[in-house]
């Protein structure tokens, strides 16, 4: 690795502090490194202003929670630049090298002691009318929830072309294995090993009780329509940009070409970070 970028947490103080200190650190050990704060979370259906990564990147660093992990993401959009997170964050799934030993561990992995994980990412399509009016590339989930005050979204479901259900529900999460920790969690749906190629289809507070989440294989071209009264539904993509959706859209899901590569030291265990961000074992 010779060229880094390094890319910290917008609006926070201790982020550009240790920004400037790992600079630092790493120019004294010959790299070449760039610093800059992460974008702006858009407003919703904003344009994306997404961080400069130069073309010869050979990793970047990211200092912050899962957020600004997941604005990286989209700007690696589908370059085999490897990625590695130190969390300054809360629960912190994405960004997994704690502040405390960030120093050590980067060292580690600078000295050439890592390996790389490819993280399954989801192709998001929105089609309206015969037409392609959004797409975007995913890491953790793509969301359709409906408002605060709207009714049951009710929507056809397909995989591969072939009839699944009809949900009734506040909405449904389509997840991939990493973000199987993130809503999909909170929703009830089941944790998903983060390297397996699956797709997890979860319906939120289903008005039909035996509607269950379910596991597709990484292959499944899923296929999302409503109803034509829907009201007040949105679609969401890694929790930070989306569309507002209109009766009839459709919405195609489908893994994405090029998966995400995730740096990971060889002292990171995900049943070690399973065990202490879910406070596992700990009565």
């Amino acid at each position: 690795m010779k060229r880094i970028v390094l890319i910290y947490k917008r609006g926070r103080s201790d982020a550009a502090s240790l920004a400037r200190r790992m600079k630092q650190w790493m120019e004294g050990l010959g790299l070449d490194v760039m610093s800059q704060q992460n974008s702006a979370i858009p407003d919703f259906q904003a344009e994306i202003d997404e961080p400069e990564l130069p073309a010869d990147t050979d990793a970047v660093v990211v200092l912050g929670g899962d957020g600004t992990f997941l604005s990286v993401a989209r700007a690696v959009r589908d370059r085999p630049i490897p990625v590695v997170g130190v969390n300054l964050g809360g629960l912190g799934f994405l960004t997994e090298i704690a502040h405390e030993s960030c120093f050590s561990e980067l060292g580690e992995i600078l000295e050439g002691r890592y390996e790389i994980e490819e993280r399954m990412r989801l192709q998001v399509s929105l089609w309206r009318e015969g037409r392609e009016v959004f797409s975007q590339t995913v890491l953790n989930d793509a969301v359709v929830n409906k408002g605060a005050l709207a009714r049951i979204v009710n929507f056809h479901t397909s995989i591969d072309g072939r009839y699944l259900t009809h949900y009734r529900a506040d909405g449904i999460i389509v997840a991939t294995p990493t973000g199987s920790t993130a809503y999909n969690l909170s929703a009830g749906g089941p944790i998903v090993y983060p390297t397996a190629w699956d797709v997890i289809v979860t319906p939120i507070c289903s008005f039909t009780l035996t509607n269950r989440p379910i596991i597709l294989p990484g292959s499944a071209r899923i296929e999302l329509t409503l109803d034509d009264k829907a009201q007040d539904v949105a679609l969401t993509c890694d929790g930070q940009i989306g569309r507002k959706l209109l009766p009839q859209d459709r919405i195609l899901i489908t893994a994405a070409p090029a998966p995400l590569r995730l740096i990971k030291s060889p002292s990171m265990d995900y049943f070690d970070i399973l065990r202490t961000k879910l406070k596992w074992g700990t009565n």
